[in-house]
């Protein structure tokens, strides 16, 4: 085993206690993967984020086969049609994850737009971004990989590539080069997702306070 691969275990392990303590995710919601560079790592189907073994993690192919460790996650198919989608416009993607974090889940109930969450907050817009929803499928449908796969495509030949959808009823998916990043993106999603419940009316940053993000920080809007 590389020291890249030891690593990456540990670092899910650590990413995934984390956000169980936090309450970002609840007894055995949820699923963490990594992207090598023979294959992909990702949590056991039906574990608890809080109490993983670096050593029971599920080690897949290049094609998603078990290769060791305990049976991966059903949604390895969609993290690798997001892999594959994101990576055509950031090569450095790397982890993936899926939670059913509370606030997300809220707002997509009664979500009529195309987008779980308008341009609320600076730290939103420049660390999230756009977060298309997906419309319900049930737990690990391949037309909601299909459709995930899609819009990531679709934002990003608009100039706007993104960092996370949202599964109808079910909950965000997010991407970043590390298990840590891709946590951070997840951190600032769900706390927007709770300040749109406490405050619904509050009305979106303005063309001009957009573009002004855009031109200091490089935002994705």
């Amino acid at each position: 085993m590389s020291s890249t691969e030891t690593q990456a275990r540990e670092e899910i392990c650590r990413v995934g206690r984390s956000l169980f303590e936090r309450g970002y995710v609840h007894a055995t919601a949820g699923n963490i993967s990594v992207r090598l560079d023979d294959g992909f790592l990702i949590t056991p189907t039906d574990a608890c984020l809080g109490f993983l073994d670096p050593a029971r993690l599920a080690k897949l192919d290049g094609q998603g086969q078990q290769v060791s460790g305990d049976k991966g996650s059903k949604t390895i198919a969609l993290h690798r049609q997001i892999y594959a989608a994101a990576c055509e416009s950031d090569a450095a993607t790397r982890c993936v994850i899926h939670t059913h974090s509370t606030h997300c889940v809220a707002l997509s109930l009664n979500a009529t737009g195309p987008e779980l969450l308008p341009p609320i907050t600076p730290y939103f817009v420049m660390k999230v971004g756009h977060v298309p929803l997906v419309p319900y499928h049930r737990p690990g449908s391949p037309d909601a990989a299909q459709e995930a796969a899609r819009l990531i495509r679709h934002y990003a030949a608009q100039g706007a590539p993104i960092r996370a959808v949202m599964l109808s009823r079910l909950g965000p998916n997010v991407w970043h080069d590390s298990p840590s990043a891709a946590m951070a993106t997840l951190e600032e999603l769900e706390e927007t997702a709770r300040l749109m419940q406490l405050h619904p009316h509050t009305p979106p940053l303005n063309p001009s306070e957009l573009d002004g993000l855009r031109q200091a920080f490089g935002a994705r809007w």
